[in-house]
């Protein structure tokens, strides 16, 4: 049973167009830490949520520094970065200024409550998000979503989403 778990395809908990659940979160940034608010993001334009397992394993690292690299690509959209996981607020303050060089927050979802509303979980490690990507449109809705583990597609399927919505479709 668990076996046919790890291999059944995989399925977001919120389809396109879904509403996220707004959330606040300690995060850091730059290694000071605050509480980031998704609903405050959104007033300012749309985010890309991205779910990651763990701090420092090189996936995760490769991961965050592809999106360090293309922060202002992100911004110029009027689009922001947030990276969430299951690691405690101390380890994402060091991860925040080593790997994501300083550029975007990351948020510690220790009690997994968020991970878990975004069906962010690893299935057969629940105790670590899975590498999960969503753009939330402004209007607080998905405008697309991206899984697989392999960290080297997330931020070129998420910019590529943020160029496809409707307030950026015409800019070049």
């Amino acid at each position: 049973m668990l076996a046919f778990a790890t291999i059944a395809p995989a399925r977001a908990a919120l389809d396109i167009g879904d509403t996220v659940p707004k959330f606040n979160l300690p995060a850091a940034l730059a290694g000071k830490t605050f509480t980031y608010s998704l609903a405050n993001a959104l007033t300012k334009g749309p985010v890309v949520v991205y779910f990651f397992p763990a701090a420092f394993s090189t996936g995760c690292s490769i991961e965050a520094h592809a999106f360090a690299e293309a922060i202002e690509q992100f911004a110029a959209l009027g689009a922001t970065v947030i990276g969430i996981s299951t690691d405690d607020l101390d380890t994402l303050s060091r991860f925040s200024s080593q790997s994501c060089q300083g550029k975007f927050p990351v948020a510690s979802d220790e009690t997994r409550a968020i991970s878990k509303s975004f069906d962010a979980l690893m299935q057969t490690r629940p105790e670590y998000a899975n590498r999960i990507s969503y753009v939330i449109a402004p209007n607080g809705s998905v405008a697309y979503y991206y899984q697989s583990l392999n960290p080297f597609k997330h931020v070129e399927k998420m910019l590529a989403a943020v160029k496809d919505l409707p307030q950026n479709r015409d800019r070049k």
